[in-house]
């Protein structure tokens, strides 16, 4: 079978995340490790962010992976097109990253331009002054409504809480008294957190303290035990699934990924355990609403992966063995702190590879 009517970045889609996966299990080791070279070398100059201290590395690598393509690959396989990639990390150097440059969105916005299909060039260029000139209006009239420009997406939208980082933790302040190691520190915050806060507000609103805010009281009081079950949640334009409502789909929609600010210990008695930002992957298996009266939360419970169930290739595909599941005393997940991720059987352990 063929794939027909691509646009270049359905063809960038398929290079930079699908084909490495695909070719796990069906090229032998040296072909497949060449072409993932590549694939990942696309991945890296196209991302949203760019670290310039690692460019040098990244145009060593892709000469490195082009001699593995001409040791592999037959000299038809290279012409000009194909050798113009060693460029591309001093494109990024030069001019910031890829996908400020890219023109595949905005020309389906030019092709909407004209009406006049004789006068194509015309029509563009007189439609785009126009709707500069209303753009540049706007702005001045920021108390009027406007009819056909979209309101900015930062009006009346503050900084989320989960963006900031808390400098000051009276309640870690108190426990800090016990003389414990920091692993029971920890735990004791986790435990004893909700208690300490609700008798907290509970002694300021005591002293008709008006410095308690709404939501601060609502949370110290404590969500609805009724709590309802959903099947699937839409958050941030994502559609999330539990694992028995993927079990009867063909699709999947259950897997998600934590980035996460953790302490880590060696074993049970590390004195000198280390903070530091770690990766958890998980299945969701229940979708909770929690009602506070005034405004609801949405938490995910999840089977989290045990770190004995990751490992990292040569190739940097992380694996993950579902079968062992850990963190069953941290299930819970605010739903708007997860990313969505997939998981692929991997066919190379079939083969034997």
């Amino acid at each position: 079978s063929r794939l027909l009517g691509l646009k270049s970045h359905d063809c960038h889609t398929l290079m930079q995340q699908l084909l490495p996966v695909a070719i796990r299990s069906v090229l032998e080791k040296p072909e497949r490790y060449a072409i993932t070279r590549l694939c990942f070398f696309f991945n890296a100059i196209c991302a949203k962010t760019v670290d310039v201290s690692k460019l040098d590395k990244l145009e060593e690598d892709v000469v490195f992976t082009l001699c593995l393509l001409e040791k592999y690959f037959p000299p038809s396989f290279f012409d000009i097109m194909v050798h113009l990639v060693v460029h591309l990390v001093r494109e990024v150097r030069l001019c910031g990253p890829v996908y400020f440059r890219w023109m595949y969105r905005y020309m389906k916005v030019l092709k909407g331009y004209f009406q006049n299909r004789t006068r194509p060039e015309g029509c563009i260029a007189e439609r785009y002054i126009a709707e500069e000139a209303v753009e540049f209006c706007t702005q001045h009239l920021s108390d009027v409504s406007t009819v056909g420009v979209p309101s900015s997406q930062k009006m009346g939208v503050s900084k989320p809480l989960s963006g900031c980082t808390a400098t000051y933790d009276p309640h870690q302040d108190c426990l800090s008294k016990f003389r414990k190691r920091t692993k029971w520190l920890q735990d004791k915050h986790n435990s004893t957190f909700i208690q300490w806060l609700r008798f907290k507000v509970q002694s300021e609103l005591e002293e008709d303290n008006h410095g308690v805010s709404e939501n601060l009281r609502w949370l110290a009081a404590g969500p609805n035990m009724a709590v309802p079950l959903y099947r699937n949640y839409l958050i941030k334009g994502i559609k999330f699934n539990i694992k028995a409502q993927d079990d009867v789909r063909t699709t999947q929609n259950s897997g998600v990924y934590l980035l996460a600010h953790t302490m880590q210990v060696a074993s049970a008695k590390d004195k000198k355990p280390i903070l530091s930002n770690m990766g958890f992957y998980g299945v969701i298996q229940e979708i909770w609403d929690l009602d506070y009266q005034k405004f609801t939360i949405p938490v995910f419970r999840c089977d989290w992966i045990d770190s004995s169930g990751l490992v990292v290739d040569e190739l940097g595909f992380t694996l993950v063995d579902l079968s062992k599941i850990g963190h069953r005393n941290y299930q819970f997940v605010l739903a708007s702190q997860v990313k969505q991720i997939f998981f692929v059987d991997d066919r190379c352990i079939v083969v034997g590879r």
